[in-house]
């Protein structure tokens, strides 16, 4: 029964890709020390991967950035503005697509599925050409063969490449490029298919619905491509989701083995042993890649059992349900947690070894003890009483109708609001953070550790209030913010504060990029004990007379970013989390701040992948929502913000949030995501990003004016806002400071052409 994985971490423990590539950006290493590095780090993982008892390895999962960027650069299939490939996409070229440079924007960057990691979006124009190159992926081979043993090399399959990409131009269909696609992978396949046991391509586009375009078309891909990678045998992997209603696609294909996720879709695992073809085997993902909590043993078993007896032992594969990607590397670099929760957890290593354990079990193998073991921390985490709070459950139930609604619909809100706050055409804002210098961060680590005084690391957060505050009375913002200098992330910044929460000290993941984020677990009942911002909101609103925004992140996308107790529906926690931020917009509305923002950037995240499943989803996430917000008075402006998602599929429920602004991020797409507002009347104000800030280039004033210009031609004026496209957190002061300038001047420039 051989184990595997689908994708490991790549950022290394203590985030050591993470700091080679931002020296590497700065010029501080060259080419050769990033290399090596991940060179350092394939082989560190393998050799973990390998002790835990994972028997065959993936290579081809690490990534400088992005595994879709790889793929892209692997087809050739590299938008003209970066240059036609010649041998290749060398390094500049590479980090130029991700993040742009040299005046040469950064391609699109788009939420992989329902998680928070972003992957970069492939370009395809009517007369793209391919130039196939494997030289990243045949060296990494190469590095896993020195370990011994067999190996797998890991791509996203062509179906989900096609899908996941974005056409070019106005009206031209991507998937008439399938074709060219599929014999692009042939070519692909046919170089590696002799130097690998097997090639994993992953298509987890079937657990969505698919296309008109795409139906049918697995089968003539697939047949195709499993010939071109002989000698190598082919797995195709999906996840993330049940592919029960897309079994007919693969029917009578001569997979070697299909792996399916059942930790999210345990139900298809029936339909799946029914319907494979008698030639393939069966990887079963029973150990949860997407959440840190332990593998329930003896549920996995029955499961791995049920197959068995069905297929047989030797038809069966045992992985994580999804790339190990989404999930810290290992706890025993958590000393800190409580003793009581961290028995409850597995991260990157302990589920590697819970496959390796699951395999020997399930084989006859004597692993009594780790199943006692297993088995004692569940009876733990079931009875623990710390995890059920009487009050929280009392206060869910005393919820009436009236708390989900504003006492005012926006059309007599806005007028209030107007009055109260006095703002001009165009109102310039930004989303809320500002750069986090050395020293910030420092006087954080530092009040952490018990090195700096509370007195002393108070002041120095409103020394950096009062400067941000400064600086964008300068640059002549309308709306302000304090800047969040106090916080490390905006969702482990609020989990801190509520009951139901832990947290580790080295528990990242990639979110995109060298971005890293540290996700809050959430083990109990959440409920809020204190106020959480309103000190430093209050005092940032007393430096200037201009009106200052309360900044919270939104019950939904602190679900969504953290990981998440799988004790309880979620639509349960995100309620308890709703309430929490219900009390703080009230306090915060109490020391008169007249606009707060409570993001929901993971609200198109959190939906399942079947639009079918939408309904009941989005009806308690916009609840959710409306629950944390609307305790606000008609005169008080509520503000929220998304980014990188298809707003395009939810507009409709962004309308019903009933948000009086939203700030969407725009500045990459270049306005395409209007085309909703344009399909969709939509009621309310919006701020279209015109600052892409995952970029560390200045955009002009021009190239701001002329995307405020395309908004002006779908949505009425004077329900436009000018922002940047997300916080400012990760860029530094210079560019932060002539961006912003640029970004004013735009709208005043704007605001002279529409005076009437």
């Amino acid at each position: 029964m051989q184990t595997h994985l689908l994708g490991f971490s790549r950022m290394g423990k203590l985030r050591e890709l993470k700091r080679a590539l931002e020296t590497y950006w700065k010029g501080e290493i060259g080419a050769e020390e990033l290399i090596a590095t991940g060179q350092e780090l394939r082989a560190r993982h393998w050799k973990l991967q390998r002790g835990a008892g994972i028997e065959l390895l993936p290579v081809g999962d690490f990534s400088c950035y992005d595994h879709m960027l790889d793929m892209t650069a692997a087809l050739g299939a590299v938008p003209a503005r970066y240059g036609a490939p010649d041998g290749g996409v060398d390094l500049d070229a590479y980090f130029q697509m991700a993040r742009g440079g040299q005046g040469v924007p950064a391609m699109e960057m788009s939420k992989w599925f329902d998680t928070n990691y972003h992957y970069i979006v492939p370009e395809l124009a009517p007369d793209q050409r391919f130039s196939v190159n494997v030289n990243k992926l045949l060296t990494e081979i190469e590095e896993a063969k020195q370990l011994g043993g067999p190996i797998k090399a890991v791509l996203p399959g062509p179906i989900t490449f096609c899908t996941m990409s974005k056409s070019t131009d106005p009206g031209f269909d991507r998937f008439e490029l399938l074709s060219a696609i599929v014999e692009a992978y042939e070519e692909l396949l046919g170089q590696i298919g002799g130097q690998c046991d097997w090639i994993q391509l992953d298509e987890p586009v079937l657990a969505q619905e698919l296309p008109d375009e795409v139906k049918g078309a697995f089968n003539n891909a697939y047949d195709a491509l499993l010939k071109a990678a002989s000698p190598a045998k082919a797995m195709l992997a999906t996840y993330f989701g049940s592919i029960a209603h897309n079994l007919d696609e693969l029917e009578d294909l001569p997979l070697h083995a299909l792996h399916v996720d059942l930790v999210r879709a345990p139900g298809q695992l029936d339909a799946v042993l029914e319907s494979l073809p008698k030639q393939t085997k069966l990887s079963l993902g029973v150990v949860n890649g997407r959440n840190i909590w332990k593998v329930d043993a003896d549920k996995a078993l029955e499961q791995i059992r049920q197959a068995v007896n069905t297929l047989g032992s030797d038809r069966i594969m045992l992985a994580p349900s999804c790339s190990l990607l989404h999930v810290p590397v290992d706890l025993e670099d958590e000393p800190e947690l409580p003793t009581d929760i961290k028995r409850w957890m597995a991260f990157g290593v302990q589920k590697c070894q819970e496959v390796g354990k699951l395999a020997a079990a399930a084989t006859g193998q004597d692993v009594a003890t780790w199943l006692d073991e297993n088995r004692a921390a569940w009876d733990s985490r079931r009875s623990d009483p710390a995890l059920h709070r009487q009050d929280v459950r009392e206060r869910i139930g005393s919820l009436s109708p009236t708390m989900y609604a504003r006492p005012l619909p926006y059309a007599e809100r806005r007028p209030a609001q107007r009055e109260r706050l006095g703002l001009p055409l165009l109102p310039t804002t930004t989303i809320g953070s500002f750069p986090q210098t050395t020293d910030i961060r420092a006087a954080r680590r530092d009040y952490k550790r018990g090195d700096l005084s509370e007195e002393t690391y108070l002041q120095r957060m409103r020394d950096c209030i009062r400067g941000v505050v400064n600086r964008q009375e300068e640059l002549g913002l309308d709306v302000l913010v304090h800047g969040e200098p106090e916080r490390n992330d905006m969702v482990e910044y609020f989990g801190e504060q509520l009951d139901g929460f832990c947290f580790t000290n080295n528990g990242w993941v990639q979110s995109y990029g060298s971005r890293c984020v540290k996700p809050p677990v959430i083990y109990g009942d959440v409920a809020r004990s204190k106020p959480m911002t309103v000190t430093w909101s209050e005092f940032a609103q007393s430096l200037t007379d201009k009106p200052m925004k309360g900044m919270l992140t939104g019950p939904v996308t602190i679900l969504c970013w953290s990981f998440v107790r799988d004790d309880q529906p979620r639509s349960e926690t995100c309620r308890q989390i709703a309430l929490a931020i219900r009390d703080e917009v009230a306090d915060l509305e109490q020391v008169g701040l007249g606009i707060i923002q409570v993001d929901e950037p993971a609200l198109r995240e959190g939906a399942p992948l079947r639009v079918s499943d939408w309904d009941e989803y989005f009806r308690w996430a916009v609840d959710c929502f409306r629950l944390a917000a609307n305790v606000a008075a008609p005169e008080t402006q509520i503000h929220t913000h998304m980014c990188y998602c298809d707003f395009n599929d939810i507009i409709e429920h962004i309308a019903a949030m009933d948000a009086d602004v939203i700030s969407l991020e725009a500045s990459r797409s270049r306005m395409e995501l209007l085309e909703a507002f344009r399909l969709f009347e939509y009621p309310n104000e919006v701020g279209p990003g015109i600052y892409d800030i995952h970029s560390p280039r200045v955009p002009s004033v021009d190239e701001m004016a002329n995307l405020l210009r395309r908004a002006v031609a779908v949505l009425p004026v004077d329900r436009l806002w000018a922002n940047p496209d997300c916080g400012l957190k990760t860029r530094g002061w210079e560019e932060t400071t002539a961006s912003l300038r640029n970004m004013v001047e735009a709208a005043r420039i704007m605001r002279q052409e529409l005076r009437p």
